[in-house]
C-alpha cells in the first residue's frame, strides 16, 4: 500500500494506492489515518476495492466502527466506487445520509472525491 498526497484548495489529501484490501478492521483505518497525518493530510481517499466487503453489509457493524473513528478524529473520507450494485436499502440510505453531511463521502470518481474533500 502506498499513500499519495495531493493538495487541493489548501487541503492535503492522502489517496490509498493499492489493488488489495487494506482495511479489514478498525485498526487498519486508524493506521492509515496516522500515516496520512504524518504526511500532513487530514483527508483520505480510498477505493471500495481496498475495503473488506463486509464493510458494505451494515449488519456486521464494521462500517459503523470504522467511520466513527474518522468522525472522532475529524478526518474527512471519500470512498470511490460503484455503489449502485448494492441492493440493500439500509446501505443506500446510509450512503445518502453520509453524503449529505460531508464528513464521509461515497463517490463515483477521483474527481468527485477531490471536489468533496476540498470544501
Amino acid at each position: 500500500m502506498k499513500l499519495e498526497v495531493k493538495s487541493v484548495n489548501g487541503f492535503n489529501m492522502a489517496e490509498v494506492i493499492s489493488e488489495e484490501i487494506v482495511i479489514n478492521e478498525t485498526q487498519d483505518a486508524l493506521d492509515i489515518m496516522a500515516d496520512a497525518g504524518n504526511m500532513d493530510a487530514s483527508r483520505i481517499i480510498i477505493h471500495e476495492r481496498n475495503i473488506v466487503p463486509d464493510f458494505f453489509n451494515l449488519s456486521t457493524g464494521i462500517a459503523g466502527e470504522i467511520l466513527q473513528k474518522f468522525s472522532t478524529y475529524s478526518c474527512k473520507l471519500a470512498i470511490i466506487g460503484d455503489f449502485s450494485k448494492f441492493t440493500s436499502k439500509s446501505l443506500k440510505d446510509f450512503i445518502y445520509e453520509s453524503n449529505k453531511h460531508g464528513q464521509i463521502n461515497f463517490v463515483n470518481s477521483a474527481e468527485q472525491a477531490l471536489q468533496c474533500l476540498s470544501k
